[in-house]
């Protein structure tokens, strides 16, 4: 059976790391997504990654989300009602996709994510943090677990 383990990032290079480490140690790259909140480029306020360009030019240039981990082909920039325009890398960007109108938490729950955990994630997005996940065979979680603790991640659960 497989768990969903889940982490919540600062940064999208932390994220990064850490889908980067996943995949040096033998996961899956089509297990591995990130979620993060874009704010709307030249605003003041807006993440920005360290070279100074929006996670939205990042994700076309390959230099954030999905870059760095190659999960550039499963990346999706989608428009949350009440959350506004986030940026999904990996295979929540499909279950997202279809789950517009339950926001995160709804694409969460085809994940294993009980809804009120969903919410408490789709909070930190909203507040301008990064969730990353991955889907690890029972035997893997707690070095999944590790790894995004490792390179940053706080409230790290599995389910």
């Amino acid at each position: 059976m497989s768990k969903t383990v889940l982490g919540v990032f600062d940064d999208t290079h932390q994220a990064e790391r850490a889908a980067d480490e996943l995949l040096r140690r033998g996961f899956d790259r089509k297990e591995i997504s990130i979620v993060a909140r874009e704010s709307a480029r030249g605003h003041e306020g807006s993440r920005r990654d360290h070279g100074g360009s929006s996670i939205t030019s990042g994700v076309a240039t390959g230099g954030a989300i999905g870059g760095a981990a190659g999960l550039l082909a499963g990346v999706g920039a989608l428009s949350i009602p009440g959350i506004g325009p986030i940026v999904a890398a990996g295979p929540i960007a499909a279950a997202l996709s279809g789950a517009v109108t339950g926001g995160i938490a709804g694409g969460l729950i085809d994940w294993g994510i009980p809804e009120e955990a969903g919410r408490r994630y789709e909070e930190h997005v909203k507040s301008g943090k990064i969730v990353a996940m991955v889907k690890a065979d029972d035997d893997k979680v707690e070095e999944a677990s590790e790894i995004f603790r490792r390179n940053g991640a706080k409230d790290v659960e599995s389910h």
